[in-house]
C-alpha cells in the first residue's frame, strides 16, 4: 500500500515562436484506495465537449500508474480530438513512463497509484495548417514530466511562494497591479 494520498502539480512549457502549442498540464497523484482513486473511477463516464481517456503510449500500451486525461478546453472538432488522442496523449504517456524509469514516480507502487491530468490544448492547434506536431509533443512531454516531478516534490513550497510573493505575478496582471 502506498503512502502517496494526494499530490498535485502543474507546469507550463511555452511553444516555439509562431505556434500555439503551449502545454499547461495539472496533475493529481494518489492512492487508488484514496480520494484520487475515487475521483479517477468517477471520471469513467464522458462529458460532452470534455473527453476523458486513459493515457496510452500506443495501441495496447496503457501506462502505469493508470492515468486519466481530460481537457480544460471544450472540444468542438474531430481534428482537435485527433491531436488530443494522438500527439498529446503519446507525449504524456512517454513522460509518465520516463518518470517511472527515472525514479520520479516509485516503480514498486505503480499499481497502487492513479493519476488525473487536466490538459490544455489550444483550440487553434486543430485549425493551424502549419502546426508543428514535434513542438506539440515537446511541450506536452516536458510539461507533463515537470508537473509530475513538482507534485512528487511538493513544489513550489510555501516558503518559496512567500519569498517570491512580490517578485512573481500572474502574466494577466501586467499593467493591472504593481507590486
Amino acid at each position: 500500500m502506498t503512502d502517496i494520498w494526494f499530490k498535485a502539480g502543474e507546469a507550463t512549457v511555452l511553444a516555439a515562436d509562431g505556434q500555439a502549442t503551449d502545454a499547461m498540464p495539472e496533475v493529481l497523484i494518489g492512492s487508488v484506495r484514496g480520494p484520487v482513486g475515487q475521483a479517477f473511477a468517477s471520471m469513467m463516464g464522458q462529458v460532452q465537449g470534455h473527453t476523458r481517456m486513459f493515457v496510452v503510449r500506443d495501441l495496447n500500451q496503457l501506462v502505469r500508474p493508470l492515468t486519466m486525461m481530460t481537457t480544460k478546453a471544450t472540444i468542438h472538432t474531430a481534428e482537435y480530438v485527433d491531436l488530443l488522442g494522438g500527439v498529446v496523449q503519446a507525449a504524456m504517456g512517454d513522460a509518465i513512463i520516463d518518470c517511472v524509469s527515472e525514479g520520479i514516480l516509485p516503480k514498486d507502487e505503480v499499481d497502487e497509484l492513479a493519476m488525473i491530468i487536466m490538459v490544455w490544448l489550444d483550440p487553434r492547434c486543430a485549425e493551424d495548417p502549419d502546426l508543428d506536431k514535434a513542438d506539440l509533443y515537446r511541450t506536452n512531454y516536458e510539461a507533463t514530466k515537470l508537473a509530475i516531478s513538482r507534485a512528487m516534490k511538493g513544489e513550489p513550497t510555501i516558503d518559496e511562494l512567500i519569498a517570491n510573493r512580490r517578485s512573481v505575478k500572474h502574466y494577466a496582471l501586467e499593467g493591472v497591479v504593481e507590486y
